[in-house]
């Protein structure tokens, strides 16, 4: 029985890992100004952090910078851990719980303190600016986690399977799915979609067009299933109802969170038995 869309959107997790940056970018006067701020605490502390956020919002951002998040991924992870992406009005009712969540996600006062007193060579700038590559790698991660997850269930289970390919369905029609069983193309009689993203932005739209291509050129004797997880859906919540909406309907026949593959384990198990796949 699916659950209600709320729980579902509880039940997403972040999917990267944070990673220890050297350096934050200084873009501009305003990251240097706040940057300059930092470095004349007496002491770098929660608590001290705290003051210095709840006098100064435009801190928030730049904190992000010193444990390595963009302000799109900080919006993210603002609004996964304390339910908004404002910092500006965080900062002035909940400046402590920021900097708590900081810390305890990213090591934030290790690293401001680490960062503020170190002397950065030329060396230093050229791994800061290599950073977007990083982060850009560490994006294709997390769609890859839950790829590599519903592939491991299925091989768990003694299912032959293809990822990342296509299937046949209605009137000959093809359309992309991560994960094929028992094979791609024509053979497919179970596919699965695995979309995971902690950052926004137009693929996450696009993951929704590829599952409801997958849904409507499914043949009645073919299973279709969705992995959707990492709270940068928390930001497109419309394009999250969509896939929703679709598993609500029967169009699809199960959505779930990484927090939710047992009962992926369990649906796909039912459904490959079903069709003979399993004795």
């Amino acid at each position: 029985m699916i659950g209600s869309f709320d729980d579902y959107v509880a039940s997403l997790t972040q999917l990267s890992d944070p990673f220890d940056p050297t350096i934050p970018t200084a873009e501009s006067e305003r990251i240097r100004d706040v940057a300059a701020g930092l470095s004349t605490l007496d002491e770098v502390d929660r608590q001290t952090l705290a003051v210095f956020v709840a006098a100064e919002p435009e801190a928030v951002p730049i904190l992000g910078l010193a444990v390595g998040l963009t302000r799109e991924k900080l919006k993210n992870v603002l609004k996964h851990h304390l339910g908004t992406a404002g910092w500006n009005g965080l900062s002035l009712e909940r400046a402590a719980q920021i900097v708590e969540m900081l810390d305890e996600k990213y090591d934030l006062v290790r690293l401001v303190e680490e960062q503020r007193e170190r002397t950065y060579d030329f060396g230093d700038v050229l791994v800061a600016r290599a950073g977007t590559r990083r982060t850009a790698a560490y994006a294709g991660e997390t769609g890859r986690r839950i790829e590599d997850e519903i592939e491991r269930v299925a091989r768990d289970l003694g299912l032959a399977c293809a990822t990342r390919t296509r299937f046949i369905g209605r009137n000959g029609a093809s359309a992309p799915c991560d994960l094929a069983i028992p094979g791609g193309g024509a053979d497919a009689r179970i596919v699965v979609a695995a979309k995971g993203f902690d950052s926004t932005g137009s693929k996450l739209t696009d993951a929704v067009r590829e599952i409801e291509d997958m849904a409507n050129k499914r043949l009645p004797v073919q299973y279709v299933m969705a992995a959707v997880d990492g709270i940068g859906w928390k930001s497109r919540i419309s394009d999250l109802r969509r896939i929703y909406e679709l598993r609500a309907s029967g169009q699809i026949d199960g959505l779930y969170a990484l927090s939710g593959l047992g009962e992926f384990r369990s649906d796909l198990e039912d459904a490959a038995r079903r069709l003979g796949l399993l004795q």
